[in-house]
């Protein structure tokens, strides 16, 4: 049994390292030749067979990104290989997986395993009002309200949608580390300080026309810096679309955009995504405030790790845990002062340009089946919630 044992190991990687041998001999084509497609297809054969699990899929199609992760397995497990390509120690940046990795963060925030759970309904909204009365009347309900969200699965259970696609733990969602973060923001009006922008500007409402901008997210994005800027804080609003031409890598033409704006403009802490979420037909995400029909909203992060991956180092985001902080503050600053007007947080896999600041956010407004105008009264809301955390209140 040994000695079968030892030959199977012996084949398995005289296999592997005569792949390496001819995927290295076969590069010698050049690098946008035919080597380089006859490369990836025999390399993504080796991995739908031998290791399926590791094979990225959009809308259940394979994506054509399994080479670059045979390679790193290769280099793991078989050091020789890296003499072979003289490159000492490996780096596995890839232009292309990047940009592979990019299109699927573009298409990854419109899909969401939006269950019941993350539906506000009038049993949730009746249990916020009763805790928010038990906070205001009664300092040990309180203590005890507290000591609840010490706990990681009520926290999770209170809070979060955790979409399948990731996972998170106890060391990132600390509610007692979240709740110390300092996110006062000092209010100046002659300096930019609040950036609101749209990666998806083109997402409208129910009775938003085509090519009408009036009824669009950026709309939304300027009522919500009208109100903002009534607080007392220098708001700048960014117009650009990102998605007219191509949806599918709005967040890779933002990033730049973005960058550049915040590189000429140091001063701003507070970096806002304003989205429109996409729901089933007969979902109406509406909440009434003073008489109004409001949509509710979502506040949305992106962890930069995958269940089937872990972290991704391609889209590190040094700010994970100030984010997680803000989202969670502003959900409770929501719960407070507005019961049912803010659906729990989702969590999803990518990055979604939430690393350019510790106090960055992306919220999902409505969705398709809302009107405009029930968008719009969720402004105000919004705004008051974003000044009670950033001004300390």
């Amino acid at each position: 049994m040994r000695g079968l044992k030892s030959d199977f190991i012996y084949v398995v990687t005289l296999i592997f390292l005569g792949l390496a041998i001819l995927v290295k001999g076969i590069t010698m084509f050049g690098k946008d030749g035919l080597g380089a497609y006859i490369k990836k297809e025999i390399t993504k054969t080796v991995l739908s067979s031998c290791l399926p699990g590791a094979v990225m899929t959009v809308h259940g199609e394979q994506v054509d990104s399994g080479h670059e992760i045979v390679m790193n397995e290769i280099r793991g497990n078989f050091p020789v290989f890296q003499y072979l390509e003289k490159e000492g120690p490996v780096q596995i940046e890839s232009e292309d997986i990047l940009e592979e990795i990019r299109l699927l963060e573009g298409r990854d925030e419109d899909q969401k395993d939006l269950d019941d759970e993350n539906i506000i309904t009038d049993e949730m909204i009746e249990e916020d009002q009763k805790e928010t009365e038990q906070e205001e009347t009664n300092d040990a309900e309180k203590r005890l309200l507290e000591e609840k969200l010490k706990d990681f699965d009520y926290l999770v259970s209170r809070f979060y949608s955790i979409d399948k696609t990731t996972t998170i733990g106890s060391d990132q969602l600390d509610a007692v580390k979240m709740a110390s973060v300092d996110l006062v923001v000092p209010k100046n009006p002659d300096i930019a300080q609040i950036l609101i922008y749209h990666t998806h500007s083109q997402e409208g409402y129910k009775d938003t026309a085509p090519g009408d901008e009036s009824k669009t997210v950026v709309a939304l994005g300027e009522r919500l810096a009208k109100e903002l800027e009534a607080f007392g804080y220098g708001v700048m609003h960014d117009r650009t679309s990102f998605d007219k031409e191509n949806r599918d890598y709005a967040y890779s033409n933002a990033e730049p955009v973005i960058q550049k704006l915040l590189d000429d403009n140091p001063s701003i802490e507070v970096v806002i995504d304003v989205h429109r979420d996409g729901v089933g037909e007969n979902t109406h995400l509406v909440t009434e405030i003073d008489g109004k029909q409001t949509a509710q909203f979502m506040f949305f992060n992106g962890l930069s790790r995958t269940t089937a991956n872990g972290d991704i180092e391609y889209l590190k985001n040094p700010y994970i845990n100030d984010n997680l902080a803000f989202s969670f503050r502003l959900q409770l600053a929501a719960n407070e002062m507005y019961p049912g007007l803010a659906r729990r947080i989702y969590l999803k896999g990518y990055r979604y340009n939430m690393h350019f600041r510790p106090k960055s956010i992306l919220v999902e407004v409505g969705a398709q089946t809302n009107t405009y105008e029930e968008a719009e009264n969720a402004m105000k809301p919004l705004a008051e919630i974003l000044n009670k955390v950033l001004s300390g209140e």
